[in-house]
């Protein structure tokens, strides 16, 4: 037998298993190419239109400050909403880490314009909160619901939530890698969803792509100088990072503890107007709208000048006791500020420059509240730049890490433990 015809034969079942493979693979991208595209063009413009009504809403209620004495009505309006015809979805972004880990039920679709609306009345009227909960919600709620159209099976119900979660993160921050690394990484703390690592990117994309068709601008920051690592300069990022893990734990704990709190109030759509009525004395006494809202403008700040020690501890609290009341949002955007005007502050006592401590706590609190470290690093080189990366890295890792497991998303579960330490203590749930 001629020695080509013995190869031909020997190498036959492997170039039909190649065949098959190659054939397999390309069908099931094309599928999620497919659906990818579709959900990325939804809940991007779906984020267009919340962007451009939060941007109205922040405007107008500057404009118009007695309206923040509203503020106890308009969380009544929002805890009737969420009372009788929001049940199912109260949990928020809670209920797609569930559903993620435990698919049962099509998130219903009621829960994108309860908490768009919810989240627009709180910040109309003077709440503290963001703006992440909101995008990602109406990105789960929307993506979900492709499951009905294809009949698509239990395993790529899991998939289809990431990447609605991923859209509506990309999307609402100009971020498509954190966005999609985010969708990938939220649910499980240590461990990531590569089955839908390609369809969570192409969402991210396609979403954070028609957002800006749609003439959506996303704020820029600057750091300007980046000094050389080095021993010293690791310690200090080392240092910063363990103050940024520290400050995300005890705002994740103040959340849950006023919370529960609340929760004591029996008759839920009060739990709002008495939340509402304490911010409302507090904004009155402080003479200032400066921690109400998003916070951007001091935000952007923070890079450009030390911020006092008080600043990112009253936003911390006024935007725990926002969400822990009942009010809608999320919690990233204040996320933001408080770790930006921390940085800030921390510049008087590490000699690092202060936009980049800014930009370092600006992902870093984040990072450890959300327990989302990659995700977070790319969110730093995408909106700083990859000067910068090695500092946003170590503090970004470093303040997941001392942030222990306990997040701001009570859902999430443990897939690999921070430290094998922490098995033996009560930080692992």
């Amino acid at each position: 037998m001629p020695v080509k015809k013995i190869a031909e034969e020997f190498l036959l079942p492997f170039t039909r298993l190649i065949k098959l493979d190659f054939g397999l693979i390309l069908l099931s991208t094309l599928k999620w190419l497919l659906i990818a595209i579709l959900i990325g063009a939804v809940v991007g413009s779906a984020s267009a239109l919340f962007l451009v009504t939060l941007n109205w809403a922040t405007n107008f209620r500057e404009q118009n400050l007695w309206m923040i004495s509203l503020l106890p009505g308009a969380g009544l309006i929002i805890g009737l909403a969420y009372h009788y015809w929001g049940k199912d979805v109260v949990k928020g972004n809670n209920l797609l880490i569930e559903e993620l880990q435990s698919p049962k039920k099509v998130i219903p679709l009621i829960m994108a314009p309860l908490i768009f609306a919810g989240t627009i009345i709180t910040h109309l009227f003077g709440g503290s909160a963001g703006r992440e909960g909101t995008a990602v919600q109406i990105g789960g709620a929307f993506a979900d619901q492709f499951t009905k159209i294809f009949k698509l099976k239990p395993r790529d119900r899991k998939i289809i939530l990431i990447c609605g979660i991923s859209a509506g993160f990309s999307s609402v921050f100009g971020t498509p890698l954190a966005g999609a690394v985010f969708g990938l990484e939220v649910f499980i703390v240590g461990t990531l969803v590569y089955s839908a690592i390609l369809p969570s990117f192409i969402t991210a994309i396609v979403a954070d792509h028609i957002c800006k068709t749609w003439g959506v601008e996303h704020t820029h920051y600057s750091i300007a100088f980046v000094p050389q690592m080095d021993a010293v300069n690791l310690l200090l990022s080392l240092a910063s990072g363990i103050v940024f893990g520290l400050i995300a734990r005890f705002f994740s704990a103040l959340n849950h503890e006023l919370t529960r709190i609340f929760g004591k109030i029996k008759y839920p759509p009060l739990r709002p107007v008495i939340g509402g009525l304490i911010l409302v004395v507090i904004i009155y006494f402080s003479g200032t709208t400066r921690y109400i809202g998003l916070g951007i403008p001091v935000i952007s700040e923070s890079f450009a000048q030390q911020e006092p020690y008080y600043t990112f501890a009253i936003k911390l609290f006024l935007t725990a006791l926002t969400l822990s009341a009942g009010f809608k949002g999320g919690e990233v955007t204040p996320l933001f500020f408080i770790g930006a005007t921390l940085g800030s502050f921390l510049s008087i006592f590490f000699p690092l420059p202060t936009a980049l401590l800014a930009g370092m706590g600006f992902v870093a609190v984040f990072s450890g509240a959300a327990n989302t470290p990659l995700a977070c690093i790319f969110m730093g080189v995408e909106l700083f730049g990859t000067q910068s990366g090695i500092y946003i890295a170590l503090a970004c890792v470093t303040a997941y890490l001392f942030s222990g497991h306990t997040g701001i998303y009570r859902s999430q579960a443990i897939g690999s433990p921070k430290h094998l330490l922490l098995k033996r203590h009560q930080f692992l749930k």
